[in-house]
Protein backbone atom coordinates (compact mmCIF):
# COMPACT_ATOMS: atom_id res chain seq x y z
CA UNK A 1 0.00 0.00 0.00
CA UNK A 2 1.40 3.57 -1.05
CA UNK A 3 2.47 6.06 1.66
CA UNK A 4 -0.81 8.63 -0.09
CA UNK A 5 -3.00 5.61 0.92
CA UNK A 6 -2.07 5.03 4.04
CA UNK A 7 -2.37 8.39 5.02
CA UNK A 8 -6.03 8.57 3.39
CA UNK A 9 -6.69 5.63 5.67
CA UNK A 10 -5.22 7.05 8.67
CA UNK A 11 -7.47 9.94 7.91
CA UNK A 12 -10.87 7.91 7.32
CA UNK A 13 -10.65 6.27 10.17
CA UNK A 14 -9.74 9.43 12.78
CA UNK A 15 -12.31 10.64 11.46
CA UNK A 16 -14.63 7.52 12.28
CA UNK A 17 -13.96 7.67 15.41
CA UNK A 18 -14.92 10.99 16.39
CA UNK A 19 -18.06 10.96 14.67
CA UNK A 20 -20.36 9.78 17.94
CA UNK A 21 -18.70 11.90 20.76
CA UNK A 22 -18.89 15.22 18.55
CA UNK A 23 -22.47 14.58 17.80
CA UNK A 24 -23.00 14.35 21.20
CA UNK A 25 -20.95 17.41 22.32
CA UNK A 26 -22.88 19.00 19.95
CA UNK A 27 -26.24 17.88 20.90
CA UNK A 28 -25.30 19.18 24.57
CA UNK A 29 -26.70 15.49 25.67
CA UNK A 30 -26.06 11.45 25.47
CA UNK A 31 -29.00 9.79 24.30
CA UNK A 32 -29.26 6.43 25.85
CA UNK A 33 -31.88 3.17 24.61
CA UNK A 34 -32.79 1.69 28.06
CA UNK A 35 -35.77 -0.64 28.85
CA UNK A 36 -39.39 0.17 28.90
CA UNK A 37 -39.15 -0.17 32.43
CA UNK A 38 -37.28 -3.19 34.58
CA UNK A 39 -37.38 -2.36 38.23
CA UNK A 40 -33.51 -2.34 39.48
CA UNK A 41 -32.37 -1.75 35.66
CA UNK A 42 -33.83 1.07 34.23
CA UNK A 43 -37.48 2.58 35.35
CA UNK A 44 -38.78 5.80 35.62
CA UNK A 45 -40.36 7.04 39.31
CA UNK A 46 -43.18 8.65 39.66
CA UNK A 47 -41.92 12.05 39.05
CA UNK A 48 -40.36 10.35 35.45
CA UNK A 49 -36.74 10.34 36.83
CA UNK A 50 -35.06 7.16 35.48
CA UNK A 51 -33.53 4.74 38.03
CA UNK A 52 -31.65 1.46 37.84
CA UNK A 53 -28.29 -0.56 36.84
CA UNK A 54 -28.06 0.49 33.05
CA UNK A 55 -29.37 4.54 33.60
CA UNK A 56 -26.38 4.71 36.17
CA UNK A 57 -24.53 3.08 33.79
CA UNK A 58 -25.70 6.09 31.11
CA UNK A 59 -25.14 8.51 33.66
CA UNK A 60 -21.32 7.94 34.14
CA UNK A 61 -20.91 7.81 30.59
CA UNK A 62 -22.78 11.69 30.18
CA UNK A 63 -19.90 11.98 33.89
CA UNK A 64 -17.17 11.37 31.25
CA UNK A 65 -18.06 13.36 28.21
CA UNK A 66 -19.59 16.20 30.00
CA UNK A 67 -18.52 16.07 33.54
CA UNK A 68 -22.28 16.11 34.05
CA UNK A 69 -23.80 12.98 34.86
CA UNK A 70 -27.51 14.63 34.37
CA UNK A 71 -26.54 15.08 30.75
CA UNK A 72 -28.48 11.86 29.58
CA UNK A 73 -32.13 11.62 27.70
CA UNK A 74 -33.29 8.40 28.10
CA UNK A 75 -35.49 6.55 24.80
CA UNK A 76 -37.41 3.66 26.20
CA UNK A 77 -36.94 0.69 23.66
CA UNK A 78 -38.60 -2.92 23.64
CA UNK A 79 -36.58 -5.72 22.73
CA UNK A 80 -37.60 -5.59 18.99
CA UNK A 81 -36.88 -1.56 18.74
CA UNK A 82 -33.59 -1.59 20.75
CA UNK A 83 -31.37 -3.25 17.90
CA UNK A 84 -32.91 -0.75 14.91
CA UNK A 85 -32.66 2.22 17.36
CA UNK A 86 -28.92 1.95 17.91
CA UNK A 87 -28.22 1.10 14.15
CA UNK A 88 -30.08 3.97 12.74
CA UNK A 89 -28.46 6.81 15.15
CA UNK A 90 -31.64 7.17 17.28
CA UNK A 91 -29.85 6.31 20.58
CA UNK A 92 -25.37 6.72 21.27
CA UNK A 93 -25.54 3.53 23.43
CA UNK A 94 -28.28 0.95 24.10
CA UNK A 95 -28.10 -0.21 27.83
CA UNK A 96 -30.96 -2.34 27.73
CA UNK A 97 -30.52 -5.53 29.64
CA UNK A 98 -28.90 -6.90 26.58
CA UNK A 99 -27.73 -10.50 26.31
CA UNK A 100 -24.09 -10.22 24.41
CA UNK A 101 -23.92 -13.18 21.84
CA UNK A 102 -21.55 -14.11 18.92
CA UNK A 103 -24.53 -13.18 15.78
CA UNK A 104 -25.63 -9.80 17.33
CA UNK A 105 -21.81 -9.22 17.96
CA UNK A 106 -21.37 -10.05 14.65
CA UNK A 107 -24.27 -10.04 12.38
CA UNK A 108 -26.13 -6.43 13.93
CA UNK A 109 -22.98 -3.61 13.18
CA UNK A 110 -22.83 -3.76 17.25
CA UNK A 111 -20.07 -3.84 19.53
CA UNK A 112 -20.53 -4.77 23.13
CA UNK A 113 -18.45 -3.26 25.18
CA UNK A 114 -18.45 -5.50 28.34
CA UNK A 115 -20.83 -6.90 30.55
CA UNK A 116 -22.43 -5.22 33.53
CA UNK A 117 -24.17 -7.98 34.67
CA UNK A 118 -24.18 -12.19 34.65
CA UNK A 119 -27.37 -13.59 34.57
CA UNK A 120 -29.27 -16.71 33.35
CA UNK A 121 -32.66 -17.47 32.03
CA UNK A 122 -35.19 -18.94 34.36
CA UNK A 123 -38.83 -19.49 34.86
CA UNK A 124 -41.50 -17.94 36.95
CA UNK A 125 -44.55 -20.56 38.14
CA UNK A 126 -47.77 -19.48 40.19
CA UNK A 127 -46.83 -21.12 43.62
CA UNK A 128 -50.15 -22.79 43.16
CA UNK A 129 -49.51 -25.14 40.36
CA UNK A 130 -47.03 -26.69 42.77
CA UNK A 131 -44.31 -26.93 40.07
CA UNK A 132 -40.63 -27.07 41.65
CA UNK A 133 -38.39 -27.60 38.67
CA UNK A 134 -38.58 -26.89 34.90
CA UNK A 135 -38.53 -30.27 34.36
CA UNK A 136 -42.05 -30.19 35.23
CA UNK A 137 -43.19 -28.05 32.50
CA UNK A 138 -43.94 -30.57 29.81
CA UNK A 139 -46.90 -29.66 27.73
CA UNK A 140 -46.54 -26.73 29.90
CA UNK A 141 -47.89 -22.73 28.24
CA UNK A 142 -45.24 -20.33 28.30
CA UNK A 143 -44.91 -16.43 28.19
CA UNK A 144 -42.10 -15.11 26.57
CA UNK A 145 -41.29 -11.78 24.73
CA UNK A 146 -39.81 -12.20 20.87
CA UNK A 147 -36.96 -10.95 19.47
CA UNK A 148 -34.76 -12.25 22.79
CA UNK A 149 -32.27 -15.06 22.93
CA UNK A 150 -35.42 -15.89 25.58
CA UNK A 151 -37.48 -16.96 22.98
CA UNK A 152 -34.47 -19.08 21.67
CA UNK A 153 -33.63 -20.35 24.64
CA UNK A 154 -37.05 -21.80 25.44
CA UNK A 155 -37.21 -24.09 22.33
CA UNK A 156 -33.74 -25.11 22.90
CA UNK A 157 -34.30 -26.54 26.12
CA UNK A 158 -37.64 -28.18 25.86
CA UNK A 159 -36.33 -29.72 22.56
CA UNK A 160 -33.34 -30.83 24.55
CA UNK A 161 -34.95 -32.46 27.17
CA UNK A 162 -37.59 -34.27 24.86
CA UNK A 163 -40.61 -32.12 26.59
CA UNK A 164 -43.24 -30.01 24.48
CA UNK A 165 -44.42 -26.23 25.17
CA UNK A 166 -46.80 -24.05 23.77
CA UNK A 167 -45.81 -20.68 23.62
CA UNK A 168 -47.68 -17.36 24.09
CA UNK A 169 -45.49 -14.66 22.44
CA UNK A 170 -46.15 -10.77 23.20
CA UNK A 171 -43.79 -7.85 22.36
CA UNK A 172 -44.80 -5.53 25.40
CA UNK A 173 -43.68 -6.64 28.52
CA UNK A 174 -46.68 -4.77 30.40
CA UNK A 175 -48.50 -7.09 28.11
CA UNK A 176 -47.29 -10.62 28.07
CA UNK A 177 -47.17 -9.69 32.21
CA UNK A 178 -50.53 -9.27 32.26
CA UNK A 179 -50.76 -12.20 30.31
CA UNK A 180 -49.06 -14.26 32.60
CA UNK A 181 -50.62 -12.61 36.05
CA UNK A 182 -54.08 -13.24 34.27
CA UNK A 183 -53.55 -17.04 33.98
CA UNK A 184 -53.09 -17.35 30.45
CA UNK A 185 -49.63 -19.18 30.58
CA UNK A 186 -48.08 -22.11 32.89
CA UNK A 187 -45.06 -19.99 32.96
CA UNK A 188 -43.22 -17.04 32.10
CA UNK A 189 -39.71 -16.83 31.18
CA UNK A 190 -36.87 -14.33 30.84
CA UNK A 191 -33.79 -13.53 32.60
CA UNK A 192 -33.38 -14.21 36.05
CA UNK A 193 -32.46 -10.78 37.21
CA UNK A 194 -35.57 -9.72 34.95
CA UNK A 195 -38.16 -12.39 36.96
CA UNK A 196 -36.72 -11.30 40.30
CA UNK A 197 -37.77 -7.32 39.58
CA UNK A 198 -40.90 -8.16 37.97
CA UNK A 199 -42.13 -10.25 40.96
CA UNK A 200 -41.49 -7.48 43.69
CA UNK A 201 -42.32 -4.96 41.94
CA UNK A 202 -45.56 -6.14 39.40
CA UNK A 203 -47.17 -9.20 41.36
CA UNK A 204 -50.36 -8.26 42.48
CA UNK A 205 -49.01 -10.67 45.46
CA UNK A 206 -45.67 -11.55 44.55
CA UNK A 207 -45.59 -14.38 47.42
CA UNK A 208 -47.91 -16.30 45.21
CA UNK A 209 -45.36 -16.39 42.21
CA UNK A 210 -41.86 -18.94 42.75
CA UNK A 211 -38.74 -18.78 40.37
CA UNK A 212 -37.76 -22.46 39.95
CA UNK A 213 -34.50 -22.63 40.76
CA UNK A 214 -32.85 -24.16 37.04
CA UNK A 215 -30.82 -21.74 34.79
CA UNK A 216 -31.12 -23.11 31.23
CA UNK A 217 -28.30 -20.71 29.22
CA UNK A 218 -25.79 -17.85 30.11
CA UNK A 219 -27.13 -14.07 29.72
CA UNK A 220 -24.48 -11.74 29.94
CA UNK A 221 -26.05 -8.40 29.97
CA UNK A 222 -23.99 -5.45 28.78
CA UNK A 223 -24.09 -2.30 27.03
CA UNK A 224 -23.43 -1.79 23.15
CA UNK A 225 -22.20 0.65 20.56
CA UNK A 226 -22.43 0.74 16.84
CA UNK A 227 -19.54 -0.59 15.27
CA UNK A 228 -16.84 1.59 13.36
CA UNK A 229 -16.17 3.99 15.58
CA UNK A 230 -13.36 3.27 17.77
CA UNK A 231 -13.07 6.01 19.53
CA UNK A 232 -16.61 5.90 20.98
CA UNK A 233 -16.41 2.42 22.00
CA UNK A 234 -13.63 2.90 23.79
CA UNK A 235 -15.09 5.89 26.06
CA UNK A 236 -18.12 3.68 26.63
CA UNK A 237 -16.22 0.40 26.87
CA UNK A 238 -13.80 2.41 29.50
CA UNK A 239 -16.79 4.30 31.44
CA UNK A 240 -17.95 0.44 32.46
CA UNK A 241 -14.09 -0.56 33.53
CA UNK A 242 -14.16 2.77 35.69
CA UNK A 243 -17.35 2.06 37.74
CA UNK A 244 -15.48 -1.22 38.57
CA UNK A 245 -11.97 -0.34 39.22
CA UNK A 246 -13.44 2.01 41.64
CA UNK A 247 -14.97 -0.68 43.47
CA UNK A 248 -11.91 -2.52 43.25
CA UNK A 249 -9.84 0.54 44.47
CA UNK A 250 -12.23 0.87 47.78
CA UNK A 251 -13.42 4.58 46.16
CA UNK A 252 -16.67 5.75 46.71
CA UNK A 253 -19.12 8.81 45.55
CA UNK A 254 -18.42 9.19 49.40
CA UNK A 255 -14.61 9.27 49.93
CA UNK A 256 -12.99 9.64 46.05
CA UNK A 257 -12.07 13.69 46.89
CA UNK A 258 -10.43 12.94 50.05
CA UNK A 259 -8.98 9.60 48.64
CA UNK A 260 -7.59 11.65 45.98
CA UNK A 261 -5.36 13.59 48.19
CA UNK A 262 -3.36 11.20 49.22
CA UNK A 263 -3.68 7.72 47.22
CA UNK A 264 -1.12 6.05 46.01
CA UNK A 265 0.31 5.75 41.54
CA UNK A 266 -3.00 3.82 40.76
CA UNK A 267 -5.63 5.91 42.53
CA UNK A 268 -3.38 9.28 41.32
CA UNK A 269 -3.53 7.79 37.53
CA UNK A 270 -7.25 7.06 38.26
CA UNK A 271 -8.27 10.78 39.27
CA UNK A 272 -6.11 11.97 36.79
CA UNK A 273 -3.91 13.57 38.87
CA UNK A 274 -0.73 11.94 37.16
CA UNK A 275 -0.77 11.00 33.55
CA UNK A 276 -2.63 11.38 30.06
CA UNK A 277 -5.37 8.90 30.43
CA UNK A 278 -8.12 10.73 29.47
CA UNK A 279 -6.77 12.53 26.49
CA UNK A 280 -6.27 9.13 25.26
CA UNK A 281 -9.90 8.85 25.08
CA UNK A 282 -10.38 12.35 23.98
CA UNK A 283 -11.68 13.55 27.73
CA UNK A 284 -10.94 15.53 30.03
CA UNK A 285 -8.04 14.18 32.79
CA UNK A 286 -10.49 13.95 35.22
CA UNK A 287 -13.56 11.76 33.89
CA UNK A 288 -13.35 8.64 35.69
CA UNK A 289 -13.58 10.68 38.54
CA UNK A 290 -16.50 12.46 37.59
CA UNK A 291 -18.04 9.20 37.03
CA UNK A 292 -17.09 7.98 40.75
CA UNK A 293 -17.88 11.66 41.82
CA UNK A 294 -21.17 11.70 40.52
CA UNK A 295 -22.34 8.26 40.08
CA UNK A 296 -20.55 6.23 42.33
CA UNK A 297 -18.43 2.73 41.48
CA UNK A 298 -20.79 -0.56 40.54
CA UNK A 299 -20.91 -1.90 43.85
CA UNK A 300 -23.14 1.42 44.82
CA UNK A 301 -25.20 0.81 42.19
CA UNK A 302 -25.54 -2.33 42.69
CA UNK A 303 -26.83 -1.70 46.29
CA UNK A 304 -28.77 1.16 45.20
CA UNK A 305 -30.73 -0.50 42.67
CA UNK A 306 -30.53 -4.26 42.91
CA UNK A 307 -30.19 -5.11 46.95
CA UNK A 308 -33.06 -3.45 47.82
CA UNK A 309 -35.53 -6.15 45.90
CA UNK A 310 -33.84 -9.37 47.28
CA UNK A 311 -30.86 -9.38 44.84
CA UNK A 312 -27.67 -11.07 45.92
CA UNK A 313 -24.16 -10.36 44.21
CA UNK A 314 -23.40 -14.10 43.39
CA UNK A 315 -21.43 -13.90 40.14
CA UNK A 316 -21.69 -10.36 39.98
CA UNK A 317 -18.94 -9.64 42.96
CA UNK A 318 -15.82 -8.38 42.26
CA UNK A 319 -13.22 -11.40 41.15
CA UNK A 320 -11.30 -10.47 44.14
CA UNK A 321 -14.74 -11.91 46.39
CA UNK A 322 -14.91 -14.56 44.51
CA UNK A 323 -16.75 -13.23 41.34
CA UNK A 324 -16.46 -12.29 37.65
CA UNK A 325 -15.96 -9.02 37.92
CA UNK A 326 -12.95 -8.23 36.49
CA UNK A 327 -11.49 -4.50 34.78
CA UNK A 328 -8.22 -3.97 32.67
CA UNK A 329 -5.87 -1.67 34.38
CA UNK A 330 -6.58 1.69 34.08
CA UNK A 331 -3.12 2.47 33.44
Amino acid sequence: MSRVWIVLLCVLVKTGEAQTLEAVHKRGHLQCGVNTGLAGFSQPDSKGVWHGIDVDFCRAVAAAVFGDAGKVRYTPLTAQQRFTALQSGEVDILARNTTWTLSRDTGLALNFVGINYYDGQGFMVPKKSNVKSARQLNGATVCVQPGTTNELNLADYFRANNMKFRPVVIEKLEEVLNAYFAGRCDAFTTDASSLAALRASRAPKPEEHVILPELISKEPLGPAVRQGDERWFDIVKWSLFAMIEAEELGLSSRNIEQQAQNGGPALQRFVGANGDLGKLLGLDNRWAFQIVKQVGNYGESFDANLKPLGFERGMNRLWTQGGLLYAPPIR
